[in-house]
């Protein structure tokens, strides 16, 4: 099982690589998707890191992933422009799944 990380910078992208993570640089919804599509469809991957910029870049397309298929599993990071709190992005995708607000 393999790690891959989906940044919008490359200072991201390049501390994960130092720890054997490979991964892709996207700016744009569109690339976003297309690298979730490629990443899904590679049965190695069975964790897909990605940054907090990303996830609200096309959040809809990111939950409905996390909501339909069980692998690989998508965590949310903070990278070095972080300013939102990962807490309320929990709560989202829980309500969002079983309707339950926390």
């Amino acid at each position: 099982m393999k790690f891959y990380v989906l940044s919008d910078n490359i200072d991201t992208c390049m501390g994960m690589r130092l720890t054997g993570i490979d991964g892709v640089v996207v700016h744009e919804a569109a690339e976003v998707e297309l690298e979730l599509k490629k990443a899904f469809s590679d049965n190695e991957i069975g964790i897909i890191l990605m940054t907090q910029k990303l996830i609200s870049l096309c959040s809809d397309v990111v939950f409905n992933y996390k909501l339909h298929y069980k692998r690989p599993l998508i965590v949310e990071i903070p990278d070095r422009h972080a300013t939102s709190n990962i807490g309320d992005s929990i709560s989202r995708y829980i309500r969002e799944a079983i309707g339950i607000k926390i």
